[in-house]
């Protein structure tokens, strides 16, 4: 197993996290739209974009966005985006994308750190909650007609 770092996203890494979204949400993004939202969010200090490197090349990338919010009394991280390349994964770079995360919310000093995931996708569920992740909430969505 090669060792990984865990960095900061860069402009660089746009095309290639560009194509792990696609791959997370199983479909072809409209790419424009995608990176007017990566590089506005990229220099937002509210979101956090980290990747896992490794031999040189991204093969994770993990998202978080922090939220001041009134029910919980502080800030809040949650976890919009969680992709490891399937050719890496079960080698713990999930976990080490999401440690990174917790290392920031403690010294940002989050309230929480919050994940949603759909419920189809069970091997996640399984991985946040060996990551001492609590079912607490259930998320429920309304389409805006377009």
């Amino acid at each position: 197993m090669n060792p990984v770092q865990i960095r900061p996203a860069h402009l660089t890494d746009e095309t290639t996290i560009y194509q792990f979204i696609c791959d997370l949400e199983e479909t072809t993004l409209d790419q424009s739209t995608f990176q007017g939202i990566y590089r506005q969010n990229l220099i937002n200090p509210a979101i956090h974009y980290l990747v896992a490197e490794q031999q040189g090349n991204v093969v994770g990338f993990v998202s978080c966005h922090v939220q001041l919010l009134l029910h919980h009394g502080g800030k809040v991280g949650e976890i919009q985006e969680l992709f490891v390349q399937s050719l890496v994964r079960n080698q713990g770079i999930g976990q080490q994308l999401v440690a990174a995360l917790k290392a920031i919310a403690v010294q940002e000093q989050f309230i929480n750190l919050e994940v949603t995931t759909n419920q189809k996708r069970t091997d996640t569920i399984r991985f946040y909650e060996r990551e001492a992740f609590h079912r607490t909430h259930i998320k429920l969505v309304y389409p805006i007609p377009s």
